[in-house]
């Protein structure tokens, strides 16, 4: 997909950070977009700066984590805009815990929405999309997902499933040759609400939005670009950031190396 000009983008977790980003640059793109958020106020301030651009916006509460609901949005979405081409699976949620902390409220509340609320929105997509003619499935990952973190346990999980789940539909649509692509998104530190409304542990230090604000090197806006054009080259992957770039290079070193260099952060970080 070379530009965006006329298609119907379809994205989740719209009223804010890199949602509310893509929806703003594929409206001035000349894109038709269909946003939905749990949060209707974010959403229809979202909605409000769309308005601007000719094109045509709707939009929809949901919870990603409800597979009902997800379809029904997709079939709105087919019913309002007469097709969809992009569905950017991108709602998520933080949660900072241990391992042993961990209660099963809080790994399925991330896991419902993080790694399940992906799946319901590519399969609800899929088939639109395929009926489209053009159509590409762009499904936001992390960092997390290339490099596993203490107190992050059900986070990497998450995202690692979503890079999974990505890499087996991009090589299934090659197979078919299907008119459809995919591609994993794996964003570094973008300066978004997640560590605001992130759930932490008792045993852990809350987190520090301020502090992770200044280790976020990226804009919404500038990932949003990012992925844009990562769409546009059809690529498999896309790590998004400088901070993003740089993990992924330890990513790829053996495992004692990234790890040892992470528990030292997480010590240094417990004697603050």
């Amino acid at each position: 997909m070379k530009q965006f000009k006329g298609k119907v983008a379809a994205i989740t977790g719209a009223g804010s950070g890199i949602g509310r980003a893509l929806a703003l640059d594929l409206a001035s793109r000349g894109c038709h977009v269909a946003l939905s958020d749990i949060n209707e106020e974010a959403l229809a301030e979202t909605v409000s700066q769309c308005e601007g651009w000719a094109v045509k916006v709707t939009s929809q509460r949901l919870d990603v984590a409800d597979r009902d609901a997800v379809f029904e949005w997709a079939s709105s979405v087919k019913d309002s805009h007469g097709t969809a081409n992009l569905i950017f699976n991108n709602a998520g949620v933080g949660l900072k815990s241990k391992v042993a902390a961990t209660t099963m409220e809080d790994f399925n509340w991330l896991m419902n929405i993080n790694f399940w609320g992906v799946v319901y929105g590519t399969q609800a997509f899929l088939p639109i999309l395929e009926a489209s003619g053009s159509g590409h499935v762009v499904n936001i990952s992390s960092v997390f997902g290339l490099v596993s973190v203490p107190s992050q346990s059900v986070y990497n999980a998450a995202k690692f499933a979503v890079r999974g789940y990505t890499d087996a539909l991009r090589m299934e649509l090659e197979i078919d040759k299907s008119c459809v692509s995919a591609t994993t998104i794996h964003p570094g530190g973008i300066k978004t609400n997640i560590a605001r409304n992130a759930r932490t542990d008792s045993s852990l230090p809350p987190a520090n939005p301020d502090e992770f604000d200044k280790l976020a090197k990226t804009t919404p806006e500038q990932a949003a670009t990012q992925i844009l054009k990562a769409v546009q080259r059809n690529r498999r992957r896309a790590v998004i950031g400088p901070d993003g770039r740089l993990i992924d290079l330890l990513s790829r070193l053996p495992a004692v190396v990234p790890q040892k260099i992470t528990i030292a952060a997480a010590r240094k970080e417990l004697k603050r």
